[in-house]
């Protein structure tokens, strides 16, 4: 039992898009306490400014989870994008089963269950991990985060109205990373509501050719998508040096999508008006808050 008189709720990947975005829907709420978890004090006094309270954390250090996890009652699980999310993601459960967390939300992935797209399936054994450990979960599956058409990887997407993706002219589903931050949030604060619940979001399906014309009418400066191979992303994430178990999983799903041979690449779903009482963010909603960041 906690010795908090309100709920205590730990954020994982708080400094990301999605967790840092879930406590700024959160952090005025005086029903619960919001912690955010951080790996450097230099980040915890970025948060520590907000009136945010912090914990030192890291997925990769099992010491650092118990302290961590302290008299916590719900998690926002968000791990980094490698294989090592399946060994962070169960040693990490072991951790805040010990510690009595009583609910789980997970950031996962795309898909339904039986996608054989393998990133995708990876974040469903951790699904699958949750519920057998006996906590109260919600399963958040996002598909593709508008967010990437301004920054993937650190580095600037559009430039000068040009940008290049790995798909050919497949249609995707889309949603803003801000409306699953939304939803991780009521599922942190209701989880009487959400528990048991695998929520699938995407609420926009566009081509990258939908999207440069829509830039093009909106900002009123030509943009346009040039298309590339999958196996220049490839050359790039092995040349840059990234994880490359995951990366060979993004590569080999780009090529499905160039060759239309992922189920339902583009399936948009009604459940954001019921979760949140709102409507999604379309792209056209999108390019209207982000007109300065796509603008040149």
């Amino acid at each position: 039992m906690s010795e908090s008189k309100l709920p205590r709720i730990l954020i994982t990947g708080a400094t990301g898009q999605v967790g840092n975005k879930t406590i700024e829907f959160l952090k005025n709420n005086n029903e619960v306490e919001v912690i955010a978890a951080v790996r450097t004090q230099d980040k915890a006094r970025q948060f520590k400014r907000k009136g945010i309270d912090t914990v030192l954390f890291d997925f990769d250090d099992e010491l650092s989870h118990a302290e961590a996890l302290k008299n916590v009652d719900r998690v926002l699980i968000v791990t980094d994008y490698t294989v090592d999310m399946l060994r962070q993601s169960k040693v990490f459960l072991d951790s805040a089963k010990v510690a009595g967390v009583k609910h789980v939300v997970h950031l996962g992935a795309c898909g339904p269950d039986n996608t054989t797209v393998a990133h995708w399936a990876w974040h469903q054994l951790v699904e699958k991990y949750i519920e057998s450990a006996g906590f109260s979960f919600t399963h958040l599956r996002p598909e593709t985060f508008m967010q990437n058409m301004l920054s993937y990887g650190g580095k600037q997407v559009v430039k000068e109205g040009i940008f290049n993706q790995y798909v050919e002219n497949a249609t995707k589903s889309w949603v803003d990373a801000e409306d699953v931050a939304q939803v991780a949030a009521l599922s942190l604060l209701h989880p009487d509501i959400h528990s048991g619940k695998t929520y699938r979001m995407g609420y926009d399906a566009k081509s990258y050719d939908d999207i440069a014309e829509m830039l093009t009418k909106m900002i009123k400066k030509p943009f346009q998508y040039q298309p590339q191979s999958p196996d220049v992303f490839l050359k790039s994430m092995q040349e840059s040096g990234a994880d490359m178990a995951y990366m060979h999983c993004v590569y080999d799903h780009y090529k499905r999508y160039a060759a239309g041979t992922i189920p339902g690449a583009d399936e948009i779903f009604d459940n954001f008006p019921l979760i949140t009482g709102n409507n999604p963010v379309t792209w056209e909603t999108f390019i209207k808050k982000h007109k300065a960041e796509f603008d040149y």
